[in-house]
């Protein structure tokens, strides 16, 4: 069994990448692994201010529903990080997530596998290469960590469109697979 954190950054309440995220995390706990489901709109997110408290203690300085994640974070074993991509990369509520997982830095993390499962109105899969990207980015400054898998689901734009094709399907596939 392992320890699974799914991460929605969508601002839209039951989004395309939202669908994707809640299938991911069926399909692993179909699996039987623990999952927990994060969604970034619901922590009242502050922007790091790039003080470096956190690399010399436990938590981050502002008070928002980071501080209660970090050490769950830290010891799971697999993090999935959906988000719609918005000119040609993460949401800018991902962004902000990824930025303030740096307390996670100076840490022992027992992750080593992430996944990204990216929606895009856009038709071609190169739409995705941006948002791979920033993903495989935060990974590398990770010891071992590795972008394991993305779902790239093309051609939905508007929201619940994501639930008339087989990405959804795919996610939960990913889920059960890990």
């Amino acid at each position: 069994m392992k320890k699974v954190i799914v991460v929605t950054s969508s601002p839209r309440k039951d989004g395309n990448s939202e669908t994707l995220a809640k299938n991911f995390a069926e399909g692993a706990k179909a699996a039987g692994h623990e999952v927990k489901y994060v969604a970034v709109r619901d922590l009242g997110l502050q922007f790091c201010t790039g003080c470096m408290y956190c690399q010399t203690h436990d938590k981050c300085v502002l008070n928002d529903g980071m501080n209660a994640l970090y050490s769950e974070i830290e010891h799971a074993d697999v993090i999935v990080f959906a988000t719609p991509v918005y000119y040609y990369a993460v949401s800018g509520q991902l962004k902000t997530f990824l930025d303030r997982l740096n307390p996670l830095y100076p840490r022992t993390n027992a992750f080593k596998e992430v996944y990204l499962l990216a929606t895009a109105a856009e038709d071609e899969e190169a739409a995705m290469d941006g948002s791979a990207s920033d993903i495989e980015g935060w990974a590398a400054c990770f010891d071992g960590v590795t972008l394991k898998g993305v779902l790239r689901a093309i051609g939905v734009g508007a929201k619940g469109e994501i639930k008339d094709t087989a990405f959804p399907q795919q996610a939960y596939e990913m889920g059960q697979k890990i």
